[in-house]
């Protein structure tokens, strides 16, 4: 090619002996990999320009970086929702950023159904989608908002029974629901009589079970079990096999000392021991109170929630407090079960992104290769989502650890302006919950959040800090 025929025709880009000069350098010891290096995102470069000569931002990530790193949850206590959260009859939380029945989708509209006639103000399913249309004695509220967390629809009602997770450095509270098992679930939708009967089942017999049996044991360590279980094959996202059992280990003696009739004590571990997914409630919990650790320290860029509603996609940065910043909800790619397909599923849902949020999920899928026959793909896939992971994030866990990557810490501390810089999102893997309401979970897979809502909250942090 020449220089004339070069300048008679479109702009093109020539590079000349990068290849040949990278080869040599590598061949000589003097490289150990590539720069993938990509320009920030479009639009952000005033804002970015203007966080990052923000003086508080690097002192106020790390002040909240420690809070995260340093919280120390410990599973205390099973009750009442109503109790615990303070829900008056016709209060239901729902997951992700606040929306109103018109917005929410097929799984979070059956859901809230079924939580209508779990609580005896409707009759019939009929009645309560009458009921939640019309609005009147009804209110939504985020789980974020009461310090909880709930996972695919997320729908909690004052009957159900939460489990209470305490960060015993910082004091703060959580709670999330207890998990229901896969499948015609109400977190995904489902609100048939079968649905509603475990959910009566798991307020009467199992909850008071799990409450005597941790009464009895003292506060358990969440933070211990989430290392061990990493060195064990789980990511504490849609993998919890070994947390479940180590949960069950720790909390099996004082079961069977409560004093609770044979029958009962046999179907309440049968539950557990057969729903591999029990502790991912637990967890879940725990990564509310880290994360809810590190929250409103002035100039921080780090995240420190990300949820959804199955229509948005809503983060919320230590920086701004309380406010969501959201984009679109995307339909996850991956497996699905039987018949259903694309067509068939929901945009994501759930506040189970709290675990990515706090260096799990996602972002440790190279402690669980195993997770690829849940979510798609192949073993190497699951690792590069991690290595990923570490170019958005502050730190590396401490204590939660990948033995595949010997033993280094878990990506931790997603960074707004990190985000923006590179343009990589945080890598999500999650259930699939169908479209229509009743339908259930129609598979599992993985998603990325909108990159409009890290640009909108990178904008409001320039904002705040006069850019």
């Amino acid at each position: 090619m020449t220089a004339d025929s070069l300048l008679a025709g479109e702009p093109v880009v020539v590079t000349a002996g990068l290849d040949l000069l990278h080869d040599a350098l590598t061949a000589q010891a003097a490289v150990t990999q590539p720069v993938a290096w990509r320009p920030p995102v479009p639009g952000c470069r005033e804002p970015l320009a203007a966080v990052m000569a923000d003086r508080r931002r690097e002192p106020a990530n790390r002040a909240a970086l420690d809070r995260l790193l340093s919280a120390t949850p410990h599973l205390v206590d099973v009750r009442p929702a109503g109790e615990a959260l303070g829900l008056e009859r016709g209060c239901f939380l729902h997951a992700g950023p606040p929306t109103t029945w018109e917005r929410a989708p097929g799984p979070l509209r059956g859901a809230l159904m079924g939580a209508v006639l779990l609580e005896g103000l409707a009759e019939t399913p009929e009645e309560a989608e009458r009921l939640l249309a019309a609005g009147s004695g009804i209110t939504l509220e985020p789980c974020h908002h009461r310090a909880a967390v709930g996972p695919m629809a997320g729908v909690v009602s004052p009957s159900m029974w939460v489990l209470e997770v305490v960060d015993t450095t910082y004091g703060r509270r959580a709670y999330c629901p207890l998990n229901e098992g896969l499948g015609q679930v109400l977190r995904y939708g489902a609100y048939g009589p079968a649905v509603l009967d475990r959910l009566r089942w798991m307020a009467s017999v199992l909850g008071p079970l799990l409450r005597a049996a941790l009464r009895s044991h003292g506060p358990l360590d969440l933070r211990a079990i989430t290392a061990q279980m990493l060195a064990m094959g789980d990511e504490g996202h849609n993998r919890n096999r070994a947390a479940t059992s180590l949960l069950l280990r720790r909390l099996l003696h004082h079961l069977v000392l409560s004093g609770a009739p044979s029958s009962e004590l046999a179907a309440a571990v049968d539950f557990i021991d057969g729903n591999d997914h029990f502790f991912l409630n637990v967890g879940m919990a725990a990564s509310k109170a880290c994360a809810d650790a590190a929250r409103d320290v002035p100039g921080s860029s780090l995240v420190v929630a990300m949820a959804r509603n199955g229509t948005d996609f809503g983060i919320q940065v230590s920086g701004t407090g309380d406010r969501w910043f959201t984009g679109p909800a995307a339909v996850p790619e991956g497996l699905y079960l039987g018949s259903f397909g694309t067509e068939d599923a929901s945009a994501d849902i759930g506040d189970s992104t709290i675990t990515e949020t706090v260096g799990l999920g996602g972002f440790a899928m190279a402690a669980a290769p195993a997770i690829v026959q849940f979510v798609g793909g192949q073993v190497s896939d699951a690792i590069s989502a991690t290595l990923a992971m570490y170019e958005i994030t502050l730190a590396e866990h401490p204590v939660h650890r990948l033995p595949i990557l010997d033993f280094r810490g878990c990506p931790v501390g997603i960074d707004v302006t990190l985000v923006a810089r590179t343009g990589i999102l945080p890598q999500v893997n999650t259930g699939i919950a169908g479209k229509q309401a009743g339908t259930g979970q129609v598979g599992a897979g993985l998603v990325q959040p909108p990159i409009q809502a890290f640009t909108a909250a990178l904008q409001a942090l320039a904002e705040a800090c006069g850019g």
